[in-house]
């Protein structure tokens, strides 16, 4: 094997890295980040203290972490399970302490036949192992969101709305 790149990802030890869609690469360190990679570039990264205010950085830790591509599942030292969004790294889902001690590896539950019926109703499933030596399922209900067309429609009556009130405002304005 021949080494292709190499960057100072981390100030100390990584505790997990995963390859993500489009040659991205999702790194958890020792130094209280979690890092979203293209190449040597950082594309954007996590600190607890800006993600959860009122959490002290070293109270928590990034320990886990899994890209399937839409959303990154990360397990923390503390027992902590969390579903960002993969591209944007904002939080859909959290559970603080669903371990009683250090998560040791998360995983996405494949979109294959027997993982959609895990599934169910839901967007994603992710699995959570931990020191405790137990195994979580964490489901991440489906988000709600309106159709196209519906918001098409509501576009299309707010611009009729404007251009009729413009019209009660200044008459002639046609």
């Amino acid at each position: 094997m021949k080494k292709t790149l190499e960057f100072r990802a981390h100030d100390g030890e990584i505790e997990d890295i995963a390859l993500g869609p489009d040659n991205k690469v999702v790194t958890a360190g020792r130094d209280f980040q979690c890092c979203v990679w293209q190449q040597d570039q950082l594309v954007t990264g996590l600190r607890w203290h800006e993600n959860l205010p009122g959490i002290p950085d070293k109270a928590y830790r990034y320990q886990a972490c899994r890209d399937s591509g839409t959303f990154l599942g990360l397990g923390t030292v503390t027992g902590s399970v969390a579903i960002h969004i993969a591209f944007s790294l904002q939080r859909l889902y959290y559970v603080k302490e669903a371990h009683g001690i250090v998560v040791t590896d998360v995983a996405f539950v494949p979109e294959s036949r027997p993982g959609r019926e895990l599934l169910g109703d839901h967007e994603a499933a992710l699995l959570s192992v931990a020191v405790d030596s137990r195994c979580k399922l964490h489901l991440l209900p489906t988000r709600r969101s309106l159709p196209v067309w519906l918001l098409l429609l509501l576009c299309a009556g707010l611009i009729v709305a404007t251009i009729l009130l413009l019209q009660l405002a200044f008459p002639g304005f046609l």
